[in-house]
């Protein structure tokens, strides 16, 4: 994935996450947690048995959501 496709996926999976969550956070806060989302998204698909590296743009998106969703809880709760 590409540094461009990531801050992009980053920043739309950070703006979706932070709407389901009812989180107003700035655009920067939430290309950061998209980005980092999708890591930690990733690692946990992986852990699960899948490979996000093959999945489709879709795929990864809600991964990428899924991930920034944790980040936002686990914030909140400190």
């Amino acid at each position: 994935m590409g540094f461009l496709y990531s801050i992009i996926l980053g920043g739309i999976a950070g703006y979706i996450a932070s709407r389901l969550m009812d989180s107003h956070n700035s655009a920067l806060v939430n290309i950061i947690l998209g980005i980092v989302g999708g890591l930690v998204g990733g690692f946990i698909a992986k852990r699960l048995g899948n490979d996000p590296d093959n999945d489709g743009l879709f795929m990864n998106l809600l991964i990428s959501v899924g991930g920034a969703i944790v980040l936002i809880f686990l914030g909140r709760l400190f």
